[in-house]
């Protein structure tokens, strides 16, 4: 069992905010509006890749007008050192059969890019309508595979970031805005 962090602990690891409450508010109304536009009448499914992008999912479906449907994986990367062994195990699956939906893959950030790149490929295998990937956050520089999202709200150098839903230790992904981790901090 995790021990308990005090709040002194837990907010000595803050080290800056680097997007706001309000910067991702915003960010997220534009692109419910143009999701809400573009699949309008459409069968069209959200899908969350736990556990990261669920603070960023809720906010996006509720700011999406037209009706949708949510759908939620469970994926985990297998790694040999720095390389990928390529094998991705679905830890939870979707329930739906996404070839009757125009799919949205809803991530929270996408870093080397190496299991969401294999979650893509197994989803493009099940053949649905379409397939689009949405990305809160984008680290372009780490990425290792040849990934790129239709949509990202924002792109952020090499930080190791938490809060809305990003964690460390599974702490801060409480937080309403994206810090920098203070990793120096005692």
């Amino acid at each position: 069992m995790m021990g308990t962090k005090t709040t002194e602990e837990f907010n000595s690891k803050i080290k800056r905010i680097i997007i706001t409450e309000d910067q991702i508010k915003s960010a997220i109304e534009k692109v419910g509006k143009e999701i809400s536009d573009s699949y309008d009448g459409r069968p069209f499914l959200l899908v969350s890749i736990l556990k990261g992008s669920f603070v960023f999912l809720a906010d996006l479906c509720r700011a999406i007008t037209v009706p949708c449907e949510i759908g939620f994986m469970c994926a985990k990367s297998y790694y040999a050192g720095t390389v990928s062994t390529g094998v991705v195990k679905i830890t939870m699956d979707l329930e739906q059969d996404i070839s009757k939906y125009h799919v949205i893959i809803v991530e929270d950030i996408i870093d080397t890019g190496r299991t969401l790149s294999n979650v893509v490929d197994l989803l493009k295998s099940r053949n649905p309508l379409s397939l689009k990937l949405v990305t809160l956050l984008d680290k372009p520089s780490r990425r290792t595979v040849d990934l790129k999202a239709d949509i990202s709200l924002f792109t952020i150098p090499d930080y190791f970031v938490i809060g809305y839903g990003l964690d460390c230790g599974e702490y801060y992904r409480n937080l309403p805005y994206i810090a920098e981790y203070n990793e120096n901090a005692k």
